[in-house]
């Protein structure tokens, strides 16, 4: 078992949903709100990693993450040390690729809250801000709750666009799908084996405890 890599996708994984459901509450909390006849654009955006292959994602990412582009040449400058083949650009990759899986649940969530309550809420003085902590947070935590493990769990299986980005550096950028990868490519099945065992259960434990909390929730409120 390579517990390097395993500890790895656990720090990307928390760091991951860390950074992104707050960013996906607020964005899925406007979009949610919006009427603007851009709404099916933008959100077509959002979910374009639903079905871009993980290898074009990759490129692209790989392609400004490096010296060959502004936003690389500028990090670079900054911080002294490339994005490609490092931990940080790693986890900027794993924010946008996990976007879809963030933004729809709980977008979808803040959606069936009814506009008469945030009218009643309004009617009682209170702002955008303060109706989002009272009126749709407390109602929307199922969604909020997929959303997060379902980025998590995204994060720990994540293949493709890791490779690509990160490589297979060892304490760097080797995550636990890349380990199992490059045990198989080394015909150490028994390795690859335990290694996907245990991402199996940690997947499946992760999305099964997220029904049983959703479930649970829904029981109480109803």
């Amino acid at each position: 078992m390579d517990w390097d890599a395993f500890n790895l996708s656990l720090r990307l994984g928390g760091l991951t949903v860390l950074i992104l459901i707050p960013l996906a509450i607020l964005a899925g909390r406007v979009l949610a709100g919006s009427q603007t006849r851009a709404k099916p654009a933008i959100e077509a955006l959002f979910a374009l990693p639903l079905v871009l292959p993980p290898t074009v994602i990759g490129f692209y990412l790989m392609s400004a993450f490096g010296s060959g582009h502004a936003f690389g040449r500028f990090y670079e400058s900054v911080f002294g040390h490339s994005l490609v083949f490092s931990f940080e650009g790693l986890l900027i990759a794993s924010i946008i690729v996990n976007i879809p899986f963030a933004m729809q649940p709980i977008q979808r969530a803040f959606e069936a809250v009814g506009a008469e309550l945030h009218e009643a809420s309004a009617s009682c003085g209170n702002g955008w801000w303060r109706t989002l902590l009272r009126v749709d947070l407390p109602l929307a935590w199922p969604g909020i709750l997929t959303g997060t493990a379902l980025t998590f769990a995204h994060t720990l299986g994540e293949f493709g666009v890791v490779l690509m980005v990160g490589g297979s550096i060892p304490g760097e950028t080797r995550t636990i799908s890349i380990a199992i990868y490059d045990r198989v490519q080394a015909f150490d099945d028994a390795a690859a084996g335990e290694m996907a065992a245990v991402l199996l259960a940690l997947s499946l434990t992760t999305i099964a405890l997220t029904f049983f909390l959703t479930q649970r929730i829904g029981r109480r409120r109803g």
